[in-house]
């Protein structure tokens, strides 16, 4: 029998893999060779509406790190390299992620494209998910958040000063009626960035209705 921890990762890996096949792949993948990082935090209940038992969703969690990728203007990178994780960088960072084992496909898919040895990576990546400030509103809601576009992108321009214009962007599920993860666009140095124009139409195509829901903590 598979143990249910092995399960629920063998899940999350199913899921993030269908959502980067809707991804367009650049035409190289060489190590360093990229033009700017996203930050993507999923929108935890989204997962947890259909997914209850998994260990992410017994601890209510709001927004929660999916990964730091290496990004080209139109696509990206991935498996740069076969350099195993050591595991005294798992242990460090592996609480950054929301499930066991995350930490290591990171790694392998989008780590070993940044041109960094993975602890520079992942100090990185802690570095730039503790950037980014969450909204109030958004943080941890007791009850289902509806906005639109303009007031969400907005929202997170006044909690965090400082912010490029179209440097968050929402990507919806179930028909863009409700928000699945967002992606935050730094560059090379950690400074805020705009996300490409590739980007930034995906995420109108999939939160392409009126306004969206954020469904509640539970």
């Amino acid at each position: 029998m598979v143990p249910v921890r092995t399960l629920i990762f063998i899940t999350l890996m199913a899921l993030t893999a269908g959502a980067d096949a809707r991804r367009p792949h650049g035409p190289r993948a060489q190590a360093g060779q990229f033009d700017y990082y996203a930050v993507a935090l999923s929108w935890s209940p989204a997962y947890c509406a259909s997914h209850r038992d998994a260990a992410e969703c017994q601890r209510r969690l709001g927004f929660v790190l999916h990964g730091v990728w290496p990004q080209y203007a139109n696509g990206y990178p991935e498996s740069c390299g076969t350099e195993r994780l050591p595991g005294d960088v798992r242990v460090k960072y592996g609480t950054l992620f929301p499930a066991p084992g995350l930490i290591d496909h990171e790694w392998s898919k989008h780590g070993t494209c940044s041109g960094l040895d993975p602890a520079s990576y992942f100090a990185l990546v802690a570095s730039l998910k503790g950037k980014v400030a969450i909204p109030g509103a958004f943080d941890h809601p007791t009850a289902p958040v509806r906005t639109t576009n303009r007031d969400f992108a907005q929202a997170f321009q006044a909690a965090n000063p400082g912010l490029a214009p179209d440097a968050v962007l929402p990507f919806c599920g179930g028909g863009g009626r409700f928000l699945r993860e967002i992606h935050v666009c730094y560059d090379k140095r950690g400074g805020s960035l705009s996300c490409s124009a590739s980007e930034i139409k995906r995420s109108s195509n999939s939160c392409r209705k009126d306004s969206f829901m954020l469904q509640n903590v539970r």
